[in-house]
């Protein structure tokens, strides 16, 4: 059993009783944080791209814990200018790295990467008997049904938001593709250009794949089974 941690945005932490893992954590300076980044406690921390809102405080809080980083080489340069030398493990898409908790996926992400020669990505988490699929930001893509196949996809943290990702349709979308047996939605709300109806999110999803949609509120924390 993992529990899972919404901290707002694209932030949540995934904990197996022993390791904790963090993605995306965009605290200060987010109206929704519900945590402060001096506050988190992590052992690993997921990062999706270097655009503010995805790296945020990852190479302040990796310095601090000493939590390995965990991104496309580009980004742990960043995070490495920012506060020197941290603990830090370089992967593209496609690869896949065992770790003490399971094992991480980096898988493709159609969005900006916010760095030159950087590209965006999402992560299959593979944690306490559960597969965790974080889409990070992107748009719909076809390979997600191929994502699907390769893992039994038991939780996708999928973006909603719109604008700069995908919105409500294509997510729920998504969540067929993925043969999803349950979704998160995030990257919502945080500011009114990104403003959904996660209500909305959920009736339109669980009406057209197999998915429960959990609605999880910035602070709140859900049981994975």
């Amino acid at each position: 059993m993992v529990k899972f941690t919404y901290y707002g945005h694209s932030c949540f932490l995934l904990d197996d009783g022993k390791y904790k893992v963090l993605a995306d954590p965009f605290l200060t300076g987010n109206p929704l944080a519900a945590i402060e980044a001096e506050q988190v406690a992590c052992d690993y921390i997921l990062v999706s791209h270097a655009h503010g809102d995805h790296l945020g405080d990852a190479a302040v809080i990796a310095k601090r814990t000493g939590a390995m980083v965990l991104a496309i080489p580009e980004v742990l340069e960043i995070c490495q200018e920012q506060v020197g030398e941290i603990q830090g493990h370089g992967m593209n898409l496609g690869g896949s790295v065992k770790l003490p908790f399971g094992k991480v996926r980096m898988t493709l992400a159609l969005h900006s990467s916010g760095v030159a020669g950087g590209v965006a990505c999402g992560f299959v988490i593979q944690i306490g008997g559960v597969d965790v699929y974080f889409a990070g930001d992107t748009a719909l893509f076809h390979d997600m049904k191929l994502i699907g196949r390769k893992e039994p996809i038991d939780y996708a943290l999928l973006p909603i938001g719109d604008n700069f990702t995908m919105g409500l349709e294509d997510a729920a979308l998504a969540a067929q593709w993925l043969n999803a047996r349950n979704v998160i939605p995030i990257h919502y709300n945080t500011w009114p250009v990104i403003r959904q109806d996660a209500e909305r999110y959920k009736e339109l999803t669980e009406q057209t794949s197999r998915a429960t949609v959990h609605i999880v509120n910035p602070g709140e924390s859900l049981e994975m089974t």
